[in-house]
């Protein structure tokens, strides 16, 4: 009965939550910026994928969120 009464707090699950959707591609990008010298393909596509990652973790978790 204590779980169905609404007063609880939620920043961490919100955190969490941003943790998310950002996280990875903050780390895909800084990998990209790591590899960029040495094979600039490769960095390239792990932009595109960082970006992809950050559209559809918005799309998804901030939906979520709402």
């Amino acid at each position: 009965m204590i779980a169905l009464e609404g007063n609880m707090d939620l920043g961490g699950l919100i955190l969490l939550i941003v943790i998310i959707m950002i996280g990875p591609p903050i780390v895909i990008s800084i990998l990209g910026f790591i590899i960029r010298k040495n094979n600039p393909k490769a960095a390239k596509i792990l932009y595109i994928l960082s970006g992809i990652y950050l559209l559809v973790g918005l799309g998804i978790c901030g939906s979520m969120m709402v």
